[in-house]
């Protein structure tokens, strides 16, 4: 039994469980066996210290104008009329029918116009790609037909080449 729980543990699900990627089943059978197994609760306490320093280590502090702005946003929804607290479950707890009665999750958005809106500067870029896209395709035109008048002319003066040699070439 001591080899299968060590293979539980070692398996990823811990991992999984932690970050939050978990399936329902294996978050429940998570749960249950932690309560049956002090093993995996201290291996899921490890897993989720290791996790921690890995954040804390890589973390990359902000600078002052983003607090500032992050407090003033937060200030703003603060001050709305229509302010609702956010309701955090418990991993596990979940309950399925709690999640389709409530439409609050989901942000209905609608679009009257079906034209995209694109920043000024992109706009004067566009416009010079599809210019030089034009200017790019006079001149392969130009350079094609050259090409062909050149070649029918070298073809021209080398048969006027084989006349002449012809000519000089004593029968």
């Amino acid at each position: 039994m001591i080899v299968k729980i060590n293979e539980y543990i070692e398996s990823g699900i811990l991992e999984s469980f932690v970050m939050g990627s978990a399936s329902d089943a294996e978050t429940e059978e998570l749960l249950r066996l932690k309560e049956l197994h002090p093993q995996i609760e201290e291996a899921l306490y490890q897993v989720e210290i290791n996790f921690e320093q890995i954040a804390m280590n890589m973390a990359i502090p902000p600078t002052p104008a983003i607090w500032s702005k992050i407090e003033t946003e937060i200030n703003e929804i603060v001050r709305t009329n229509d302010f609702q607290a956010l309701s955090i479950e418990a991993p596990g707890r979940r309950n399925n029918n709690s999640r389709r009665g409530r439409k609050s999750d989901l942000i209905d958005i609608e679009s009257t116009s079906s034209h995209m809106r694109v920043h000024k500067l992109w706009r004067w870029v566009l416009a010079a790609i599809f210019i030089l896209g034009k200017v790019f395709l006079a001149f392969a035109i130009y350079f094609y037909f050259a090409n062909r008048h050149s070649e029918q002319r070298i073809e021209e003066l080398k048969t006027e080449l084989k006349l002449e040699k012809t000519r000089s070439v004593p029968q």
